[in-house]
């Protein structure tokens, strides 16, 4: 978990997300061709941290990605993935513009879309 501390102190050393660190991100969370729970988790912890900065918008662009390629590996989100997904977009108490967007892409690609994602309107 040392990987991920040093990377997340340097990526937010100026509190915001560049285009060079999202490189540098795309790069290190599809090393291994997919996205896992840590890496998931982690994109959330970066989000919640950068959230309604001036972060480049090629962050957003990752975030969406990532997350909905974790959570659509099998084409729906199911009711764990759903009380995942819940738990991190209320973990800040507030949903962000990158967090819908996340919302509305998964809607529009889950073959399965819970009732309790349905947040926005």
């Amino acid at each position: 978990m040392s990987k991920w501390h040093e990377l997340k102190k340097s990526i937010l050393a100026d509190g915001v997300i560049d285009e060079a660190e999202v490189k540098q991100l795309r790069e290190v969370l599809y090393a291994d061709g997919k996205i896992d729970r840590d890496e998931a988790d982690f994109l959330f912890e970066l989000n919640d941290a950068v959230s309604g900065k001036a972060n480049h918008s090629s962050w957003e662009t990752l975030f969406v990605e990532a997350i909905s390629a974790y959570l659509l590996e099998d084409g729906i989100v199911d009711d764990e993935e759903a009380k995942w997904l819940l738990s991190k977009i209320q973990g800040d108490g507030r949903l962000d513009k990158i967090e819908k967007a996340l919302l509305v892409n998964l809607k529009s690609k889950a073959k399965k879309f819970p009732a309790t994602l349905d947040l926005v309107k």
